[in-house]
């Protein structure tokens, strides 16, 4: 049985293009020293039918773990070890940059279909996992929001979190974005990537790495990295950059969180961004109120229709965006205005900085500049502009570019909460008894006035409610409210820069 297993592996990596046909004995002797076996019998019947690639890795990591090899069968030890088996596979990095750029030269399309289909090959992008994912759509008023709960992240077990106390600090790799995660064994405390590899790209005349995140929340869930360990910072340099890229792949968006705590919701010390080929909820969105810079006469500009505070400027010329993007951005940064409650700092902390998202549309370059705020209070700990404590029992996390633009990532837990809270409505359970859903006694009671609730559509309704919670999210983590007060305090801040 493991010989059928290791002969169907062969085949799945011949069939992905991992290896070729001239490779197949390499390909099963490198697989049977992974393994700690001395021979192997081909099966007589050659492999046919389609090949489930986590059944079979499964099946091998089964027989290592009954023969010693695989000392903790646990999700941890399993994906270090499994993560070893498609290394072995997996070509090395110059025969991947050289077919990119063979593609390429095609078209950058071309190149990023090839290199996404690569990534989930050879198991670094589990498709199985992402699989697992809930989703759905929520219209509202400000499009359709994408909903998602994030079940691809396995929870570590109690034995690797003890072995990862007890491990020795490491500073290699200095952190999950570095580019000396590509072909690293991993540890328990750090992901295993023998079968990762990146992608070398300029980007505004400096050296940076292309590569695909593992838990893509998005089609072509993108991450473009600086080739140094340096932290995130919104400049000039940063609006370059991102109109750089999307002129390089017109096909893809790209984003980046912003750079102060809370705001950031993201690895803050390595500059990154993100990109892929979707569009978001607020890639649809209009813009509401037009609005012309002096000197920009040439750049189309407003307010977009968006829950948060979104400054859409385009331009066929890059540089012109540039130039105001940053003016914008050294206004907002030393902007405050009391009444509206925004302050560029508060004894010395600085507050005010941008989100900005980049995109071709049109045959123009186009960016976003959301306004973001992280100051705190006594009310809100955790961020005047960040999920307010009554919305907590579904976000709590920091709002970071991919919310920004409209799709929702929510925690794993909801994926029990939520069904029993749909049970216990459809049913009539007391909501406070069962610590499932008690913190969304309140919120559940809002709603079920508004419907006729059955076993056969609780589910759903609660799936759309949550939608919209996330929409009033969005609204939170605004700077400025979509009220009268609130557009008349936007405007004040575009006629001041």
């Amino acid at each position: 049985m493991i010989d059928t297993a290791i002969a169907s592996l062969v085949a799945y990596a011949e069939r992905t293009g991992l290896i070729e046909p001239c490779e197949r004995n390499w390909a099963v002797n490198t697989l049977l020293e992974a393994l700690k076996l001395d021979s192997y019998t081909a099966p007589e019947t050659p492999v046919s039918g389609d090949i489930d690639l986590a059944a079979v890795l499964g099946e091998l990591m089964d027989d290592a773990h009954a023969r010693g090899v695989l000392p903790e069968d646990s999700v941890v030890y399993r994906d270090l070890f499994d993560t070893m088996l498609m290394g072995r596979l997996t070509p090395r990095p110059a025969q991947v940059v050289e077919k990119f750029k063979t593609l390429y030269a095609q078209s950058p399309q071309k190149a990023t279909d090839w290199y996404y289909q690569f990534s989930q090959d050879t198991n670094y992008i589990r498709r199985d996992r992402i699989a697992k994912d809930m989703k759905w759509i929520t219209p509202t008023e400000y499009g359709d929001l994408d909903i998602t709960i994030n079940l691809s992240k396995p929870e570590k077990d109690p034995k690797a979190i003890a072995a990862a106390r007890n491990l020795p600090a490491s500073a290699y790799p200095r952190c999950q974005l570095c580019a000396e995660n590509e072909g690293y064994a991993g540890r328990v405390n750090h992901p295993a990537r023998e079968n990762h590899r990146i992608v070398p790209i300029t980007i505004n005349n400096s050296p940076w790495f292309l590569q695909y995140s593992p838990y893509v929340y998005y089609n072509e869930h993108c991450i473009c990295l600086n080739s140094e360990h340096t932290p995130m910072k919104i400049d000039r340099a940063c609006f370059a950059k991102l109109l750089d890229f999307v002129g390089q792949f017109p096909h893809y968006f790209v984003g980046s969180n912003a750079d102060l705590p809370i705001v950031g919701g993201s690895i803050l010390a390595h500059d990154h961004f993100q990109g892929g080929h979707y569009t978001f909820a607020m890639a649809k969105a209009p813009i509401e109120k037009e609005f012309t810079f002096p000197g920009f006469a040439d750049v189309h500009a407003g307010i977009v229709k968006w829950p948060m505070s979104v400054i859409r400027i385009s331009c066929g010329n890059p540089e012109r965006l540039v130039e105001l993007a940053d003016r914008i951005l050294a206004s907002w940064r030393g902007y405050t205005d009391e009444a509206a409650f925004i302050f560029a700092e508060t004894e010395g902390v600085p507050h005010n900085t941008i989100t900005p998202i980049a995109r071709m549309r049109d045959g123009r370059y186009e960016l976003d500049l959301v306004l973001r705020n992280n100051i705190t209070t006594e009310e809100h700990p955790l961020g005047v502009y960040h999920p307010h404590a009554e919305l907590h029992h579904i976000k709590k996390e920091n709002i970071g570019l991919i919310e920004v633009m409209g799709l929702a990532v929510l925690p794993a837990r909801l994926k029990e909460e939520l069904t029993a809270v749909a049970d216990a409505l459809a049913s009539g359970a007391d909501l406070r008894a069962d610590e499932r859903t008690a913190k969304h006694a309140e919120w559940a009671e809002g709603f079920k006035g508004n419907y006729t609730i059955t076993a056969d559509n609780a589910l759903d309704i609660v799936k759309q409610e949550t939608g919209k919670v996330f929409a009033t999210v969005l609204e939170h983590a605004g700077v400025y409210k979509r009220t009268d007060e609130g557009r008349a305090a936007f405007l004040r801040f575009l006629e001041q820069v």
